[in-house]
């Protein structure tokens, strides 16, 4: 059954070399008659950004020189037959990496494709510029996928994954030809190790295939089945999923808000309640006191309680001298 080619995106992880140097040109003309303080502030501004905008291709092609010098190392060494798949060995600071070569003869490649490691190359693939002999070299960088390859926006949840084509007709050369393929339109197909999970139906409508190119730029692909990714050509690929908004602290705010706004409701009414009993409390004792020390007798005029004095303390007595 052949397979269709899944709908593609291009993004650019940053610019190519030229587009930055292109970038220092023009801020080197443009800065030309400031002041000397701004001249050096701004260059330092744009040298930073183009060397931070290289960082990751850099990387992650000296990777891909120390990857073949050791692959090609173990051809020269062992001398595994032609066809042979075999695991090149890596120093302990790449542990966790896995690398492994095989060297095949152009005219199989042509009859039979390729299939190894997580790869399967089509029939009737042939290397450009036409060789002899060819080396493929295939990588799984395990736990370190995301320190040589990140997708802004995007999470690996596979490891990154690729294979790189060589000229083997001389591998004692110094110099080693890197070769590009041609499948005659046919996909190669990556199948990518424990990815079961993204057969579920909430991942798999989100599940994306990346290809990360040698020129910094990226490709995202529609998976067409489950861990199955397809390609035209060599390079490093995996598998992504959107990365979820950060929505915790815009949540905890909002609750934190209601929380304390209705807790200030209750503190409020609860001292405010808490007031009017004092209060009601103080004018009862009030009461009290004033019921149990009162000695004149209190007699209701009108709506008015007034004092009344029920019998005359003091008896009137006539000054004398007065009549």
């Amino acid at each position: 059954m052949k397979a269709t080619r899944p709908k593609t995106d291009h993004h650019p992880i940053g610019p190519s070399i030229s587009q930055n140097l292109s970038t220092l040109s023009f801020c080197l003309k443009v800065l030309m008659g400031s002041n000397d303080f701004i001249w050096v502030l701004l260059l330092s501004l744009c040298c930073c950004s183009w060397v931070h905008s290289l960082d990751n291709t850099a990387t992650s092609g000296s990777l891909n020189s120390l990857v073949q010098d050791f692959a090609f190392r173990s051809l020269v060494k062992h001398r595994p037959p032609t066809g042979a798949l075999y695991d090149a060995l890596l120093p302990r600071n790449l542990s966790g990496m896995a690398v492994s070569v095989v060297r095949l003869r152009s005219r199989r490649l042509w009859n039979k494709g390729a299939n190894f490691s997580y790869f399967k190359i089509p029939p009737r693939t042939m290397s450009i510029p036409h060789v002899r002999r060819l080396a493929i070299v295939y990588q799984n960088l395990g736990n370190w996928s995301s320190h040589y390859y990140n997708l802004p926006g995007y999470s690996l949840i596979s490891s990154v994954v690729g294979f790189m084509v060589f000229d083997a007709s001389n591998v004692t050369n110094t110099s080693v030809r890197n070769l590009t393929l041609n499948t005659m339109g046919q996909p190669i197909s990556i199948q990518f190790p424990n990815t079961t999970f993204m057969g579920s139906g909430s991942i798999k409508s989100r599940v994306r295939c990346v290809t990360f190119n040698a020129n910094g730029t990226f490709q995202l692909t529609d998976m067409g089945s489950p861990g199955v990714c397809y390609s035209r050509d060599q390079g490093h690929f995996s598998v992504v999923i959107p990365m979820e908004k950060n929505r915790g602290p815009w949540y905890l705010w909002v609750i934190g808000s209601v929380v304390g706004f209705f807790g200030l409701i209750i503190i409020g009414y609860a001292g405010f309640s808490s007031m009017r009993l004092l209060k009601s409390k103080r004018i009862q004792a009030m009461e009290k006191q004033a019921n149990e020390d009162q000695v004149l007798e209190s007699r209701w005029v009108g709506n008015s309680k007034m004092p009344s004095a029920a019998v005359t303390r003091t008896q009137p007595v006539i000054e004398s001298g007065v009549l």
